[in-house]
């Protein structure tokens, strides 16, 4: 082996030979020895100055009650023995590197020292002396050289791979005897190696075969392996199919969808640039910000059966809305002293009925030149969406999310709960309370003092309806801000015989209390308050009712039919600093 490798690297030219030695081992010394030692320096230092931040890391998710005290001590132990694996390349790396620099010496002395001894002891000429001690000098480092190599490159392997899971042993095996391609390639190299003159040949070529059988061998078996996995999976879809439907799935019933036809579609997509998944998720977030209601997930799916262009939102299975949007287009809608004087497709807008356009690309820029509001489809839909929630948001309420809610208030709050619910007052009696405050757009966002107020109350009575009463009155700090915002309010107001009229005929039942009026008489009172309702109008006002505490739940469901969005408030439920204007009463 001495032999052959010096006569490989010095072969007839002993200049170009010894050259080609030297750039072989400094190659080997500065490219793979230098480099490991260098990345090993580095991620030592690293290490070690990382050490007290990621112990006080630690420290802090003890005190804070993200792990315990056994996972603190084994991150601790796992930061310790990652400091002390770096420690410990960075000096053995300086052994490696010793190691390659002492066979460089080595290299160097046997040749001088075989040279000397040539000619001095042995009295050989000089080309007797190269031709004999340089050649076996030279193939002695080279050998010499070889461990030093596999350790250099082991090091360098060993401290520069990437973060696994697995140990690097694994992690080799599976690189090197998992891949059919390098088990070809390597035994094609160590083939065309062993044609080099004076290496064993019979023996590389064992291995050369070797691998590249195992090559193709693992290659045979890996299509095998897929062809297999892809008939069990295409049996198993056979099977998913053939198995017969859970009907149990088709009972199961969505507190709100949202539906849309096929060119709808790119909307929802986030890979087409569709936004709507996000526009929903700020709805929800906008819900919880302003009414307190946690907004269950909006499910989204497309249906064929529907208008391209068209979409549904249900509560509970049911369908209460549905609008038209044109994916491509803009919805243009006038303003009051805008002339018309675009074209485009005729439409209201879903939410609050507004005249509307939906104009193309093309006459967008006139459009808005002319005045014209331009909302995008997508805007459109969330607008509706949100809509709806505000308007049916007490039917999302269910006892679970009440249940939840006062879980969240137990934790900072437990004597209020332990003292009202269901000590005083049921969980079902609770939601009904948030629900009729809901319905008519009251945050429930505060809820120590519903809660407080249930709980002062909840033992006088059980009329769910007198409940909510007594908790808007407490509430009329955030009834005010949200109703009269600026302090001034233009207001209807039933005179005292209406109120009178309506406490007479009050009737009271196990499941709450009603009033039952006259046909005519409640006709009569229905005419008036939208003979009322439309004076304001015209005179750009939006006003509200305003009545005796007594009154106000029944005078609001009284006229829920008629004005679904009208506000009635009690006189105990706005603050003393509100001016009512504009004072329009309406009689019997």
């Amino acid at each position: 082996m001495v032999k052959t490798f010096g006569s490989f690297v010095i072969g007839d030219n002993f200049v170009v030979g010894i050259i080609l030695f030297l750039i072989m081992v400094i190659g080997q010394f500065i490219v793979i020895t230098k480099g490991t030692e260098r990345v090993s320096e580095v991620a030592a230092r690293f290490t070690l100055d990382a050490m007290p931040g990621k112990q006080m890391a630690i420290d802090a998710d003890l005190n804070s009650g993200v792990i315990d005290e056994v996972m603190a001590k084994v991150r601790r132990r796992d930061v310790q023995r990652e400091a002390d694996f770096y420690g410990s390349m960075d000096g053995a790396s300086k052994f490696v590197k010793g190691d390659a620099v002492m066979g460089i010496i080595i290299t160097a002395i046997n040749f001088v020292g075989g040279i000397i001894i040539g000619m001095v002891m042995d009295q050989l000429t000089f080309d007797d002396v190269l031709s004999t001690y340089a050649l076996s000098a030279t193939g002695n480092g080279i050998l010499s050289q070889l461990p030093a190599l596999l350790v250099s490159t082991a090091t360098g392997i060993t401290v520069t791979r990437a973060a696994s899971d697995e140990n690097i042993g694994t992690n080799i095996r599976k690189q090197l005897f998992t891949q059919p391609d390098v088990l070809i390639v390597s035994g094609v190299i160590v083939a065309v190696v062993s044609l080099i003159p004076g290496l064993p040949k019979l023996s590389m070529l064992f291995f050369a075969t070797l691998f590249v059988v195992l090559g193709y061998s693992l290659k045979k078996a890996t299509k095998e392996k897929q062809v297999k996995e892809k008939a069990q999976e295409q049996e198993k879809a056979v099977k998913e199919t053939r198995k017969a439907e859970d009907i149990s799935t088709f009972l199961q019933v969505d507190k709100i969808e949202l539906e849309f036809g096929y060119n709808i579609i790119p909307l929802v997509d986030v890979n087409q640039g569709g936004d709507l998944l996000d526009r929903v998720v700020a709805i929800r977030k906008q819900c919880a910000v302003e009414l307190g209601l946690v907004v269950p997930v909006v499910r989204l799916r497309d249906n064929m059966q529907l208008s391209p262009d068209k979409y549904v939102i249900k509560i509970r299975g049911a369908k209460v809305a549905e609008g038209t949007v044109y994916a491509d287009r803009y919805m243009a809608i006038k303003n009051d002293d805008t002339q018309d004087t675009i074209e485009g497709i005729e439409d209201f807008e879903p939410a609050f009925g507004l005249p509307a356009k939906w104009v193309d690309q093309k006459t967008r820029s006139k459009a808005e030149m002319s005045g014209y509001t331009l909302i995008e489809p997508t805007s459109v839909i969330a607008t509706h969406l949100a809509d709806v929630l505000k308007h049916h948001g007490h039917e999302l309420l269910d006892r679970q999310q009440v249940k939840d809610l006062i879980d969240m208030i137990h934790k900072t709050q437990p004597a209020l709960i332990e003292d009202c619910v269901p000590k005083v007052v049921s969980l079902g009696e609770v939601q009904k309370v948030l629900s009729y405050l809901l319905k008519e757009g009251i945050p429930i966002k505060d809820m120590t003092t519903i809660l407080e107020t249930l709980s002062d109350y909840g033992q006088m009575t059980k009329d769910t309806q007198m409940l909510t009463e007594y908790v808007r009155q407490n509430l009329r700090r955030v009834i005010t801000a949200k109703f009269v915002p600026e302090g001034k309010a233009p207001v209807m107001m039933p005179d005292p015989d209406l109120e009178q009229l309506i406490l007479d005929n009050i009737h009271q039942t196990k499941q709450g209390s009603y009033v039952n009026l006259e046909p005519t008489v409640l006709q009569s009172m229905l005419t008036k308050v939208k003979d009322a309702i439309e004076s304001f109008t015209q005179m750009g006002l939006q006003p509200l009712v305003v009545t005796s505490p007594v009154v106000r739940f029944h005078f609001k469901y009284l006229t829920e039919q008629l004005a679904p969005d009208l506000v009635v408030l009690s006189f105990n439920e706005i603050e003393p600093h509100v001016q009512l204007i504009n004072k329009h009463v309406i009689t019997a």
